[in-house]
Order: C-alpha cells, then structure tokens, then sequence
C-alpha cells in the first residue's frame, strides 16, 4: 500500500501524493532554485561572454579592414534615402556588389571557426552549468559539443534555405521589366515566416536531445531519435507542461525587449543633460542587463526540463511498482 511521502525527485521535491506536477507551476520552484544559486548564471555568462566579446572584436576587425578596402562612396549610399525606392534598391544593390566579394572571402574560413568555437564553448560550458545544477547528471561535454555542431549546421542550412526562398522571390518579382515590390515583400514575408516555423520545430529536436542524452544515458543517435519521439506514451504529459513553459518564457522574453527599449528612451527628455558617452554608456548597461536577464531564463528552462523530466519519471516508476 502506497504511503504519503515526499519523495525527492533530482533537484526538485515535489510531492506527489498531495497535487500533480504542473508546468508553471513547478517552474517557479525551479526559477527560485535557479535565483538561489546565483553560480548557474555566472557559469553560462562565463561561456556566452567570454567567447562572445573576442568574437565581436574579431568581427569589428574584419568590418574595419573590409571598408577600408573598397570605396563605398561611389554607390551612392552615403545618400540612402526611402523616399525614391528604386533608387534606394539600386544603391543598396550597388553597395552590395562591392562589399560581396571580400565578404565571401573572410567568410570562408570565419564561419567554420566561429562554429566549431560556438559548438566547443556551448558543449563544455552548458555541462558545467547542467552539472552545477543537478551533480547527478551524466558527465558527457564532447557528446553534447557533438550535439551543438549538428544544431549549428541545421541553422546555417536553414538560413541558406531563406536566402534561397528570396532569391527566387527577387527573381520572379524584380527581374521582369516592371518590378513589382508588393509582390516581392508578400513573398519575402510569407517565405520568412514559413522557415521561422520549420526551425522553431527542427530546434526543439536539438534543444531536448543533449538534456535526453544526459538524463537519460543514450549516445548522440539515440537522444535524436528520442527527441523526435518526445511526448508519446508516458512522457505524453511531459510535452505539455514544456510547451507552457515555453510559452509562458517567450512572453517573458517580449517583456524584456519592451523593459529594455523603455529604458533606453528614458533618457530622451533629459537630453540636454545626458548625452554622449554617458547616453551611450546608459545603453550598453541596459544592453547588458537585457542579455544576462535572458541568459538567466535559458538556464532557468533547461532546468525546469530536468525537474519535469525526474518528476514525470518518478510518478512512472512509483506507478509501474504499484501495479
């Protein structure tokens, strides 16, 4: 006979003889966990920051060489206006055909550095972070850098593909002798909302599958298939309580963005006394806040993964025994 206990389930106790595990609801334990262990955030800033600022120098760099090599004063976009959007067209195509070239150039070896950076940064980092969070986690950083190069790779073919969707929409909208730009931005529109949706589903594939690797002990091919089959039998209430997550984090993600243009007009009626480098330097404290804020709510979802993840896990287990 089943007594009432609370039965510790990783880093979350839930007790689950008294109420069932909800989705927001647990979240918010796992947010006050997350808020009490102010390491996880400095572990994911270390890894985001410390390889994101050398690659903005770097990227600031080869923007520098890049325009001081071609003259950018002959296309006319010193002169960009919307008013006449033909001519705004032909400037921007101008401008474009210049700096194309020694792009692709710099491009070539740039990308591939910086994915296989991102992929070693991310695979080492988000271990110390998961394993900082919950210890009993398997230790497996090469699989989950493993993990995050194949993501890298989908998102750069995803990317490809929208280049590929406005190309064509340019070419049968613009390349006749009466552009039609109407047609051209419906298309463009519609193209781009339709490969945002292909890689929000194709993201969740390569978002769960390193947490299921780790959870679960499987290699890179098995925590794939298992994230494409998450949410069927007894993880079918599991794929719910993630999706409110999920939803309840991007309307927190959109309070941000509007926290952070609000604060960085709040200055504007001052202007005669704030400006210059301190407006400046107003900005990139808000810019800063902005970026650490939404660092804290990634850790913050993946964790809640993990206490779902155990929690739905346990209630299985202790229902198979009581049968």
């Amino acid at each position: 006979m089943a007594t009432s206990s609370k039965t510790e389930q990783g880093p979350l106790s839930v007790d689950h003889q008294q109420r069932p595990v909800r989705g927001t609801q647990s979240f918010l334990d796992t947010l006050a966990r997350c808020w009490r262990m102010p390491s996880l955030l400095g572990l994911e800033l270390l890894w985001r920051w410390g390889l994101g600022i050398p690659v903005l120098v770097l990227l600031y760099w080869q923007a520098t060489k890049i325009l001081a090599s071609v003259s950018l004063a002959k296309t006319g976009i010193y002169q960009f206006s919307l008013v006449d959007t033909v001519v705004a067209a032909q400037i921007l195509s101008a401008a474009t055909d210049l700096l194309l070239p020694p792009v692709r150039e710099v491009a070539r070896w740039l990308l591939p550095l910086l994915a296989v950076a991102w992929a070693l940064a991310s695979g080492l980092g988000r271990s110390l972070v998961l394993r900082r969070y919950d210890p009993s986690l398997r230790r497996a950083p090469w699989l989950l850098v493993g993990l995050q190069l194949l993501r890298i790779v989908m998102l750069g073919s995803s990317f490809a593909l929208w280049f590929v969707c406005l190309h064509w929409a340019a070419w049968t909208s613009l390349g006749g002798p009466a552009p039609n730009l109407v047609g051209y931005f419906v298309k463009a529109i519609f193209l781009s909302l339709g490969i945002f949706c292909f890689w929000a589903v194709v993201s969740w594939v390569f978002t769960i599958a390193p947490l299921l690797a780790l959870l679960e002990g499987t290699g890179m091919l098995a925590s794939l298939r298992a994230s494409l089959r998450f949410g069927h039998g007894s993880l079918r209430g599991l794929r719910a309580k993630l999706v409110e997550i999920n939803l309840v984090l991007g309307i927190v993600k959109l309070a941000l963005i509007v926290l952070a243009m609000v604060f960085c007009a709040t200055p504007m009626p001052f202007k005669e006394e704030i400006n210059g480098n301190a407006l400046y330097g107003w900005w990139a404290f808000v810019t800063v806040f902005y970026f650490a804020a939404s660092d804290f709510f990634q850790v913050a979802r993946l964790a809640g993964f993990i206490d779902l993840w155990r929690a739905v896990n346990g209630d299985r287990d202790r229902a198979a025994i009581a049968d």
